[in-house]
């Protein structure tokens, strides 16, 4: 019986592999829009396509990153200036990606842009400090999708939209998680709803990398600034001695961030170019062998996981 059982696993599994080895034809002749290719897994990703010899177009938020990226590519890579908090910018460059694809239509959209999370508790944040997050994060991806959606159907391509392993499992991150499960949400509807166009909708979720984002510096920076600005009742609430430890534990987990950001970006090609693509791509050994499984207990039990090691506020009851 069990030998039935592994011989039916192995050859699922081989299946699968060949399955997903499967790559669409011409792509020398597609196009793939990019958000975010400033830095991190954007300017990766549009260098990684380029070098395949796709046609990328890399949508940057300064004029500064539009011209590194363009020093490091060929002549075949364009590159437009993003802001995908302004409605006006999103249609721009809508229009300005609507006269490069012509009628092949736009293969791939791949939704990159984002703001780095205040990794801090959500009683330390001011209200204001969820509005950036969410523009950009979830309304801003929504809209520049919802602007280039017409140009993707008409080439039958790709959605790929990058969340986080914190989409999966809120622990951390106070409103990024939120505006992550937002994303998750959002495709999950959108997958559904376009899939009668030929249109597949993949979701990147990475762990923790290295990128600006995480940068430990500015993270702790960002982390006493929130703290100062705090109420003093909710100060005196969980005390100095808890706030050490929370910047303590935050740069130790800062520090294991994996610096191959290829396990991403390899992701989101693959998601871009495979004849049969994935729904979703858990990136990163910690998103694989932690967050994932953690993500299918029950709640009570990852509750008790992820807070056991946590001292007690200073007014805990």
């Amino acid at each position: 019986m069990w030998l039935y059982l592994v011989a039916l696993v192995g050859l699922w599994t081989l299946l699968r592999w060949y399955r997903e080895r499967q790559v669409v034809s011409h792509l020398q002749d597609k196009y793939v829009f990019i958000t975010g290719c400033d830095s991190g897994f954007g300017n990766l990703l549009a260098r990684q396509l380029d070098r395949r010899g796709m046609r990328v177009l890399a949508a940057c938020l300064t004029e500064k990153g539009a011209e590194e990226l363009k020093s490091k590519t060929s002549d075949r890579l364009e590159t437009v200036i993003l802001d995908v908090t302004k409605t006006e910018s999103i249609v721009a460059a809508t229009q300005w990606t609507k006269e490069r694809v012509g009628n092949r239509g736009l293969w791939g959209l791949v939704n990159n842009a984002a703001v780095p999370p205040a990794l801090s508790y959500l009683e330390w944040l001011q209200p204001e400090d969820s509005m950036a997050v969410f523009q950009v994060n979830f309304i801003g991806l929504a809209q520049v999708t919802l602007s280039m959606l017409p140009l993707v159907k008409k080439a039958r391509g790709r959605i790929v939209n990058i969340s986080s392993v914190l989409g999966r499992l809120a622990f951390s991150g106070g409103f990024y998680s939120c505006s992550k499960y937002g994303v998750e949400a959002f495709s999950d509807i959108l997958r559904r709803e376009i899939q009668g166009f030929g249109v597949k909708v993949s979701i990147i979720e990475p762990g923790n990398f290295k990128t600006r984002m995480t940068d430990i510096e500015l993270n702790i920076e960002r982390i006493k600034k929130n703290w100062e600005a705090a109420p003093e009742h909710v100060k005196e609430s969980y005390g100095q001695q808890f706030f050490d430890h929370f910047c303590r534990v935050t740069k130790e987990n800062l520090m294991k961030r994996s610096t191959d950001l290829s396990l991403v970006t390899n992701c989101m090609e693959h998601a871009l170019t495979s004849a049969y693509p994935r729904t979703r791509y858990p990136a990163g050994w910690d998103a694989w062998l932690l967050i994932i499984p953690l993500s299918y207990l029950p709640t009570s039990l990852v509750d008790y996981i992820l807070t056991r090691s946590r001292p007690k506020p200073a007014q805990a009851v």
